[in-house]
């Protein structure tokens, strides 16, 4: 059997796309705590769970629980994020504004830093 090239470079490229994803996953879940902690929100662990995270952060920006199924909606999704992130930004003392520019690829993993360790 004939190995080709591109079955290892998928294998690679595979591998390191689940280890990317795994570490942003972990950078934007210790954001998300922190910022719970800093604002003193209950159960800031909730952060680590991946449908849970939706919830912790409905309870930062001060909305109702039952906005994560309006989450379930395309397009209504993307409003009702930036509005939460919107929210979380002034729970933390930082501009609004910030959340339009999680809408922009690098910033979408800078921002949440931001808002998480800077006072």
């Amino acid at each position: 059997m004939e190995v080709m090239p591109w079955n290892g470079f998928a294998f690679l490229s595979s591998g390191l796309g689940s280890f990317a994803g795994i570490a942003v996953y972990i950078w934007l879940a210790l954001c998300l705590y922190i910022i719970a902690q800093k604002t003193n929100t209950a159960n800031p662990w909730l952060a680590w769970i991946p449908i849970a995270q939706y919830i912790l952060a409905l309870q930062i920006a001060g909305k109702p629980w039952w906005w994560i199924f309006l989450f379930l909606i395309p397009i209504v999704n993307i409003v009702l994020g930036i509005i939460v992130a919107w929210k979380i930004c002034e729970a933390r003392n930082k501009p609004g504004w910030l959340a339009i520019l999680l809408l922009i690829p690098i910033a979408n993993l800078v921002i949440p830093g931001i808002v998480a360790f800077t006072d």
